[in-house]
């Protein structure tokens, strides 16, 4: 997973990183953005526009933040509450549009 959107994105979701993204690949949760693993190619150019700076590589997330690291992933391969299926690899957030729902842990902040 190159980057993670961790909790400062929460209830805030500014949005200048999927306006740089080149591979629209940053999805819109209920309260949060999400970027899809599969679908990123570690071009960086969504962490330094983030005003609340909530996007980092996974290997660089601050330690208060770990948790978002396997969070990220689980709203792609998790089943979303209101959702009978996981998302998976829909191949670019502009398909899916928002979706509306985040995951348990982002959720319950």
């Amino acid at each position: 997973m190159p980057y993670v959107i961790a909790e400062p994105c929460i209830d805030v979701m500014d949005k200048s990183c999927v306006e740089e993204c080149p591979v629209d690949c940053i999805y819109e949760g209920d309260r949060k953005l999400y970027i899809n693993p599969k679908e990123c190619i570690d071009c960086g150019a969504c962490e330094p526009v983030c005003p609340v700076e909530a996007i980092s590589q996974d290997r660089r997330v601050p330690e208060e933040y770990t948790a978002f690291v396997d969070d990220n992933n689980e709203f792609f391969t998790g089943v979303l509450s209101g959702r009978d299926k996981p998302l998976g690899t829909p191949g670019g957030a502009h398909k899916t549009g928002p979706i509306g729902v985040d995951t348990a842990l982002v959720a319950d902040k």
